[in-house]
Formats: structure tokens, sequence, C-alpha cells
């Protein structure tokens, strides 16, 4: 027996409501449905002093937490491991709580077990969200609670570039190239880095369609830089703006394109972004940053308005996906 027409737009009607309020709290929108990132709070970070942090012993080191699914967050871990930064920092994972919607951290630290409860330990205001990548201060003194320094990565970046490191690690924002690296980052992470969520959290087609043109046309303005004047965005150097960029591509074809319809191009037309793909995953400590399974598996199991069924898809891992090209 046919289910009746009206009962059909009934139900329709209805999950469009129900979804609309549900992505209200995941993705705010303007009121023409387009997504809108709301701005990381805690935007001073300040380097420690140098000295002090190499003097410091091992649990006195500042924490930088990050969540594996996370881009905005593996931009920093990227920073951690390419500089060998475990001599003055430590790494702190933390992994999504889908049921609960938050961060939780194991084993504890500070004697907190969510992210959430070290954002608080650290007296930030009740209007920050937990967010990661974050970075704190445990602080020396017995007495002192620990300092958030910073939570917004493209700033974190920058930081970690000046974070004590070996001698023969590299500037990764060198000066002569600063100018450069800073017009990437415009194009980067509106364009691309956040132009993947303004797909994916569209609410209405008008909206998805703007959004998918200015990802395409980035996309392509990155092709043509690579091809004309790669390896790398800046030329010869490996520069923050190319780890700025990675998280997003690298999580293409397991998250964006199945999950967020970022296909308005197939990824194989853009073959000097592939080959610049498959150099920076090849290159020393970056391939353990990234696993496919461990993506799909946050991406498609928290993001209940786009994937209500909760079925995380089958994928091919990373390794033949960036060969394959």
């Amino acid at each position: 027996m046919s289910i009746p027409p009206t009962i059909v737009s009934s139900a329709r009607m209805g999950w469009k409501w129900q979804w609309n309020q549900l992505m209200n709290g995941l993705a705010p929108a303007d009121k023409a449905g387009n997504y809108c990132r709301k701005p990381s709070q805690a935007q001073n970070a300040v380097l420690p002093n140098p000295k002090d942090l190499l003097n410091r012993s091992l649990n006195e080191f500042p924490v930088l937490v990050i969540g594996r699914s996370c881009p905005w967050a593996h931009r920093t871990w990227l920073m951690y491991e390419l500089r060998n930064l475990n001599r003055s920092l430590t790494l702190l994972i933390a992994h999504p709580d889908h049921k609960e919607g938050l961060w939780k951290i194991s084993p504890s630290w500070k004697g907190c077990q969510s992210l959430i409860e070290l954002y608080k330990l650290c007296n930030s205001p009740p209007t920050h969200r937990a967010t990661v990548p974050a970075l704190f201060d445990p602080k020396q003194s017995k007495k002192e609670k620990p300092k958030l320094l910073g939570n917004e990565s493209a700033q974190l970046v920058e930081v970690l570039n000046s974070w004590p490191a070996a001698d023969d690690v590299p500037n990764l924002y060198p000066k002569g190239l600063q100018k450069d690296i800073d017009e990437w980052q415009v194009l980067i992470q509106e364009s691309i880095n956040n132009g993947v969520y303004k797909c994916g959290f569209a609410r209405n087609q008008k909206a998805y369609n703007k959004a998918s043109e200015e990802l395409f046309h980035g996309l392509k303005t990155v092709e043509e830089s690579l091809a004309d004047k790669g390896p790398w965005l800046c030329g010869d150097d490996l520069t923050i703006a190319d780890i700025r960029l990675f998280p997003t591509i690298i999580r293409w074809e397991a998250v964006y394109a199945p999950l967020f319809g970022c296909t308005q191009e197939y990824l194989s037309s853009f073959p000097a972004v592939l080959n610049w793909r498959k150099k920076f995953f090849h290159l020393p400590k970056v391939s353990h940053t990234c696993n496919a399974s461990n993506w799909r598996n946050d991406y498609f199991g928290a993001l209940f308005p786009l994937n209500p069924s909760n079925i995380i898809p089958k994928g091919p891992n990373l390794e033949q996906i960036v060969n394959t090209y």
C-alpha cells in the first residue's frame, strides 16, 4: 500500500523544521542560509619565554590539546611533529564523545576528564566554547591554575613556528615569504578550509551553490600556482601556507566529498594539488597524523543532522587514496 502524498508532504515539512532546529545548534547560518563559523574566542596567544621553557621539567611543559579528526587542530599537530617540539611542548589528544557532544581527555590532565572542565579550570569565560586546538600553560607554581594561551589555529601555527626546537629545524614562516604566506591564508581559510563546511552546512540550494563555486575557484587558484611555481605553495620551501591547506585536502575523499557534497568536480581534475598532497603526506612524521577510518567514524558518527542514520561508510585507507593518482 502506497503512502498518501499528503502524509509524505507533511512528514517532509516536519523533518525540514526539525533539521533546521538541529542545524541552528550545530552550524549557525545567516538569513540567506550561508554557514557562519563562530570565531575562536582566545586569540591572543603569546609565546612563553623560550629560555623558561627549556629550563622546565617535562611535567611543567605547556600542553597542546588536539583532536585527531579536527582539521584545525591537525594544523598545530603538524607543526608539533615537523618542528620536533617534544622537547618543550606536551601533546595531549582529546577524543570526541558523540553522545555527550564534547571532547574527553583520557588520561585526565590536571584532574580534568573533558576539555570543557579544563577550560573552566583556566577561568575561561562561560561564553568560550571548549574547542581544539588549545594551548595551555600549566604554570610552575602549585598554587597557580593553568592558563589558556590560545585556541585560534591560524595564530597557533605561527606561535609554534617560534617555539623552541632543535637547531636544524627549518623556519616555516620566513620573513622573505611572510607576505605570500599571509595572502595564501586569506584565500585558503575562507574559500577552502572553511569552504568545505560552507558546502556541508548550507541550509538551502542557493547557499550551497555559492559555497561550492567559491570552493572550487579557490582550488583552481591553488592548482594554477602549484603547476607554475611548485612544488610548494610559496615555491621551493615548505611553509605554514602548506600546513594550513593540507588537513582539508587530505580529508577530501574520506569526508568532504561524500558527506559535505564537495563534488562539483573530482579532485583528480587538480593534478598539481594531488602531487602536492602526495609529497606532503610522505614527509617524515606526517602520515601517522592521518587516519581516514578515524575521520569517517567521527564525522559520520557525530554530525547527526547530515547523517541521521549514523551509518559509517567503508573506504580505502589513506595510502591507497594518496598513491592512486
